[in-house]
């Protein structure tokens, strides 16, 4: 639920080109601060194009970002990060084989620093990591488990809980359940559901319309590199936002893509 009237963050006319090739143009957008935010789209309609330049990977072309209603301009994701933007990759982005705690905080980690060099406290970073995995309810047998030694679904739990612990405002989550085993996907949105209780900002890019329907407030579509259409999840059904994806309006037949997911 949104907890602001202001925008925790808000893009007004973003536009990116690479070249002669226009990946977005004219798109608007705001996530609410603790809110939940689907957003959809076929292949190459500017998706993960929109998230890279909200997560600072990507400069847009055209346009301006504005963060908690000020103007904000991020050159890398460590300026974003630095703002409490984080993302969340597809592909998890961990070291297998070093363990959950020492994921959760990689370049990030407590201790003592000695000019360039930093004397990490291991016992310090196993207690904040354990307390943080509790705050959010993901179990595992140990923090020093191997990343490697973990199935898809704590994988990703653990990739979440690396992006919110350092206070985010917003994680950007891309095909949060792609990857994973049908058991887990429902564990995931769970937790994606906790980090709205704990007044994170969530945005989940998604193919699959039973993870946006069970965990999102909103859906917005983009179409062709803008927007297309946007609603309440409570105003709106699964076929509609089928609909969107295909670049029509007031659809309401059944899909097979839709039954297949």
């Amino acid at each position: 639920m949104v907890q602001s009237d202001t925008p925790l963050l808000e893009a007004r006319g973003i536009a990116k080109y690479f070249g002669a090739i226009t990946a977005l143009h004219d798109v608007n957008f705001h996530v609410g601060h603790g809110e939940v935010l689907g957003v959809v789209g076929d292949n190459g309609a500017g998706k993960s194009t929109l998230m890279k330049i909200l997560s600072g990977l990507y400069q847009p072309s055209e346009g301006e970002l504005i963060l908690d209603g000020k103007p904000a301009k991020f050159s890398s994701p460590k300026d974003a990060r630095a703002a409490g933007i984080e993302m969340v990759y597809q592909d998890f982005a961990l070291a297998g084989n070093m363990a959950i705690y020492e994921n959760i905080y990689m370049g990030r980690e407590p201790g003592r620093k000695f000019g360039p060099l930093t004397i990490i406290d291991h016992k310090k970073a196993r207690e904040m990591a354990q307390n943080h995995l509790d705050n959010l309810h993901i179990h595992v047998k140990s923090v020093d488990q191997n990343t490697e030694d973990l199935s898809g679904g704590q994988r990703q739990a653990v990739a979440i809980a690396r992006a919110t612990a350092f206070h985010a405002q917003l994680v950007i989550m891309d095909e949060p359940t792609a990857a994973l085993a049908i058991k887990e996907v429902g564990k995931v949105l769970d937790l994606i559901k906790r980090l709205k209780d704990h007044g994170v900002a969530v945005i989940i890019i998604s193919h699959r319309m039973d993870d946006i329907f069970y965990c999102c407030d909103r859906v917005m579509a983009l179409y062709q590199g803008t927007n297309f259409a946007e609603s309440g999840l409570a105003e709106t059904s699964r076929n509609e936002v089928i609909g969107w994806i295909m670049g029509t309006k007031g659809h309401t037949a059944s899909l097979a893509h839709d039954r297949l997911n």
